[in-house]
């Protein structure tokens, strides 16, 4: 872990731009009535001290008059001036305590909302996220990191920087009233005054500085659990994600092998926070519970000798917490902050893994243009080993133009797709896409969004932009004619399609969609012979504008094209 300072550097770095984001002068004004609501709290409690002397010299005095004007309406004293009774302030402080809740939760959503936005749109730029995906293995967990690790920074940024200033505000406050109350001490005959506040202060920082000696191993073990945590649910994500695959080669032992590990390490790293914590625990209750006491013990001399009466024995005692609680702020929050250190440490590496992928090069450059076809100049392609799939490759195709490419498996043809839609990142060459229309690709394994069937149908645009009519046409299309009753219906519609219903739902996406340049990778690989040439049939009839380019392995999808190339020796050559 670093040093304090770069990490102080880090946090401030990922809270300074919401502050001043076009939300900042919202943000700001609840900051503000935060802060002082919960400095209205600090004054209160210096009243209540206050209210304590009074209260407690009445019970000593046995003056009941004072005694329920103290409880119930207010009192004036010589030494205090007039004082609220309880009732009043504790009703106060409890709506302002509630108050100060509810509007710090507002800005932490608020915050939180502003955070998973940029985040969203720094990782989906660019499809920062894919080539993270090649060429990142150290920056795990992206969801995490978006969802758990932004909440927790936010929900911790807040509560420490409130708990902190509060804690300053509080230590002011009552050092002025712990000085005035304690008087002077002779040791050794050397008078110091104000003794308490010095008792206070050498209290606190030894213990501070046990907490951090006794609590430092939690910094790394909170890291670390975040890590595994995501690692864990990652692992059961997948595997439901992957159910009908694992069902069919009977891998639940292997697989439950594989989750009892990552369990198995996310508990050895529990087991080393519980040990860390309770060591901590240890100490910070030990702490608290002697600073209970503490006050009394070295006040009492001066309330045996006569020096102060009960009600200030009392208030010294309720000072001495004060100033010694807002000492202790770092020990009480030790395994708070060591969490928060570990999420600013995960999401600082997130960022700058983001940053890095936005801003990567490599690979042929995909762009926009002078012809309307589509041209490839001396373009090669690579994998993340450094081999070399594609060397040099040259080749044209016009718009409404039909080619099939094919090649040996693993000879670069789905990569030369993956160069072509601008996201390969190994390579070099040129690509000059069309310089108008959109293009379409379909996989071999489509994408189905989560939601209805016609969103899935709609992908990626908007399905409010499209009739139900046309979007039941393109069912009917694609032979999903008995799909259409569903068409509303929320379901996970991956698990729920076959294969080859999965594909036909693709290409009545193509339907639907009508690109101008239709990339069909292997899409009807699922299908029977048959079914695939009455699909490739309707997809030329009923999109005769658009270029289809297909990969493809069976002879018959050939005839639907008008030329083929082929990947050969790392060479695009005309089939």
């Amino acid at each position: 872990m670093r040093a304090i300072g770069p990490f102080l550097r880090d946090a401030w770095a990922l809270a300074r731009p919401y502050w001043s984001s076009e939300d900042r002068w919202r943000a700001r004004g609840l900051l503000l009535a935060v802060v002082v609501l919960n400095l209205s709290l600090v004054g209160m409690t210096v009243v209540l001290t206050f209210w304590q002397r009074a209260f407690y010299n009445a019970l000593e005095a046995k003056d009941a008059a004072a005694f329920t004007a103290l409880l119930f309406t207010w009192h004036t004293t010589p030494d205090e001036g007039f004082l609220p009774s309880f009732t009043i302030v504790a009703f106060a402080y409890i709506l302002i305590a509630v108050y100060a809740l509810y509007l710090r939760q507002a800005l932490e959503i608020r915050w939180r909302r502003w955070l998973t936005e940029v985040y969203l749109t720094q990782w989906l730029g660019g499809r920062a996220y894919y080539r993270m995906a090649l060429t990142d293995p150290v920056t795990d967990n992206p969801d995490q990191r978006i969802a758990e690790d932004a909440r927790l920074f936010v929900e911790d940024s807040l509560a420490l920087g409130l708990g902190l200033l509060r804690a300053v505000v509080t230590l002011v406050s009552f050092i002025l009233v712990l000085w005035s109350l304690s008087g002077p001490i002779t040791v050794l005959g050397v008078t110091i005054p104000g003794y308490m506040v010095w008792v206070a202060l050498i209290y606190a920082g030894l213990g501070t500085w046990l907490a951090h000696l006794i609590g430092r191993p939690l910094i790394r073990l909170n890291f670390n659990q975040q890590k595994v945590e995501a690692d864990f649910r990652y692992a059961l994500v997948r595997f439901r994600e992957n159910a009908e695959g694992i069902a069919l080669h009977g891998g639940e032992a292997d697989e439950k092998r594989g989750l009892t590990q990552r369990f198995r390490a996310l508990m050895e790293n529990w087991w080393g926070i519980m040990t860390a914590t309770k060591r901590l625990t240890l100490f910070t209750v030990g702490y608290q519970q002697v600073a209970s006491i503490f006050p009394i013990v070295v006040a009492a001399p001066a309330y045996f000798a006569g020096r102060i009466p009960l009600g200030g024995l009392i208030q010294t005692s309720s000072a001495f917490n004060q100033v010694q609680d807002s000492l202790s702020w770092f020990v009480e929050n030790y395994a708070r902050l060591t969490e928060w250190r570990a999420t600013v440490e995960r999401l600082t590496g997130f960022t700058r893994a983001v940053a890095v992928a936005r801003a990567g090069t490599g690979g042929p450059v995909a762009a926009p243009g002078d012809a309307p076809g589509l041209a490839l100049h001396d373009v090669t392609l690579g994998l993340p080993d450094g081999r070399v799939l594609v060397q040099g490759g040259e080749a044209a195709v016009a718009p409404g133009e039909s080619v099939v490419i094919t090649g040996a498996s693993g000879s670069g043809k789905s990569t030369l797709f993956r160069a072509i839609a601008g996201i390969w990142p190994f390579g070099s060459g040129r690509i000059d896409l069309p310089a108008t229309g959109r293009a379409l690709f379909l996989p071999q394994r489509p994408y189905i969004p989560l939601g209805t069937l016609k969103r899935a149908i709609c992908y990626p645009e908007d399905e409010a932009g499209f009739s139900d009519d046309a979007v039941v046409a393109a069912l009917e299309a694609a032979e999903l004619a008995h799909l259409a009753p569903r068409l509303h219906e929320a379901e996970s519609w991956d698990k729920r399609l076959s294969g080859g219903e999965q594909q036909r739902l693709a290409l009545a996406r193509a339907l639907l969609l009508k690109p101008d340049w239709l990339f069909l990778d292997e899409a009807t690989a699922s299908l029977d012979p048959a079914a695939e040439e009455r699909l490739y049939a309707r997809v030329k009839a009923m999109l005769p504008a658009t270029a289809v380019i297909s990969i493809a392995h069976r002879p018959a999808v050939a005839k639907f094209h008008d030329r083929a190339l082929r990947v050969e020796g790392q060479r695009l050559v005309a089939g």
